[in-house]
């Protein structure tokens, strides 16, 4: 056992020995403590990659660095991510008026300048139901969702009257579907005095702040439950929307804010910035 007498050099020298062997045993004991914590973390969030596991990790008070998350991460095995079967369910083949893309070359620079909106289906135990979300691209904020039994109408326009109840968007942002072509959509939106853009038929891409939402619900939802019914996907999908994407889900375009934090943060800026002048 080492004294005041001598420092951890000099007896590493008498022993002839690495310094690191003195330290090895303790930065085990760290590495294991730090696996379990990330094995947490990707309980929680499967689908997070090293930077959010780094940046969550951060959260919680640890002073850590990423090129060590990712080290340890591939010794576990973990951040390994599948590719998944799609079905299909917008229909662009019909008579309704088609609207130009107004935001393909637009960054969104503030609450609810840009929302954008799709339709994604979910597998329960002997049927499909399908969900319509309505996203805010500046604060990654869900203003509308509706989870229905069938693609009709009724599917978008229930989540678009939910977003209007308490905000209304400069653009609205969609694909060419039928539900969201339909008259009874575009009426709703231009009486709220809101611009229609959407983007050309078979280019996914020019709606990719909506693609990349469905797929974080797929993945971080949908994908790791089993629904038994409409009830139990209504109720855990609300969860999800409500609570865990809303309140608790970091996202690096955000600073690794969560979206309310990003938004409550951005009027507090604002408020302030109008005090002073």
């Amino acid at each position: 056992m080492l004294t005041a007498d001598y420092s951890v050099s000099v007896a590493c020298r008498m022993l002839r020995c690495a310094r690191s062997s003195y330290y090895y045993q303790g930065l085990e004991v760290d590495e294991a403590e730090l696996e379990a914590a990330i094995e947490a973390v990707m309980a929680e969030w499967p689908t997070y990659g090293s930077r959010r596991v780094t940046a969550q990790l951060r959260r919680q008070g640890r002073t850590i660095n990423r090129k060590r998350i990712q080290r340890l991460m591939r010794q576990m095995g973990l951040g390994v991510k599948t590719k998944r079967k799609v079905r299909k369910t917008t229909n662009s083949e019909h008579s309704f008026p088609r609207y130009p893309n107004l935001v393909q070359d637009l960054a969104a620079a503030y609450p609810d300048h840009i929302w954008v909106s799709d339709i994604t289906y979910i597998r329960l135990l002997h049927d499909f139901v399908y969900l319509a979300v309505i996203m805010d691209v500046f604060t990654r904020n869900i203003r509308g969702w509706h989870l229905g039994r069938s693609l009709d109408q009724s599917l978008t326009l229930t989540a678009l009257h939910q977003a209007l109840v308490r905000h209304t968007p400069t653009i609205h942002h969609s694909d060419q579907g039928v539900q969201y072509a339909a008259t009874t959509y575009t009426q709703l939106l231009q009486q709220a005095g809101v611009q229609i853009s959407m983007a050309d038929v078979g280019e996914a891409w020019q709606n990719g702040h909506a693609e990349r939402l469905i797929r974080t619900i797929k993945e971080e939802e949908v994908d790791l439950s089993d629904y038994r019914d409409y009830t139990d996907a209504l109720q855990q999908m609300g969860r999800f929307l409500d609570e865990v994407y809303t309140h608790k889900r970091i996202h690096s375009s955000l600073g690794y804010l969560t979206p309310v934090e990003f938004e409550v943060q951005w009027l507090q800026q604002q408020a302030l910035a109008q005090h002073v002048h």
